[in-house]
């Protein structure tokens, strides 16, 4: 398995060129028997990992069956969100449990966040360079 992976920042609105660039990562989530590709805004100012309802459907959830609540705050503070705990696939890397605020909107895209993205990988950004590094988090026993 690699140890380090390095992706490219992608261009979100080609009228603004540069100053579009995210680090968008793509992505393989699995809930029970379905899989789905996705990409993901990096996003080391979000608490929480963030899904939009469509996602989750497509991944086979059911909403009344999520039954742990979340509180967003920020632009999806009135938005209802459930905990939904899916395996995740970044490159080559082994698969991870990522920990999602799914959220009953479709006006967000997928954000990795803090909680728990952030705790499974370090990643390192050369925005100048619209690039970023990253790695699976290392025991430091």
């Amino acid at each position: 398995m690699a140890e380090t992976e390095r992706f490219s920042f992608s261009e979100m609105d080609h009228p603004l060129g540069a100053a579009s660039n995210l680090p968008v990562l793509p992505l393989t989530l699995a809930f029970r028997d379905r899989s789905l590709e996705v990409s993901g805004l990096l996003d080391t100012g979000s608490t929480v990992n963030v899904m939009p309802y469509d996602i989750g459907l497509r991944l086979g959830a059911i909403w009344e069956q999520q039954q742990t609540s979340v509180h967003l705050t920020g632009n999806l503070a009135q938005v209802d969100a459930r905990v939904l705990i899916v395996s995740a696939n970044v490159g080559h890397f082994a698969p991870v449990r990522l920990v999602f605020a799914w959220t009953q909107s479709n006006n967000t895209p997928l954000i990795l966040g803090q909680v728990n993205f952030f705790m499974e990988f370090d990643v390192c950004f050369y925005r100048s360079r619209l690039i970023f590094d990253m790695h699976p988090k290392r025991d430091h026993r």
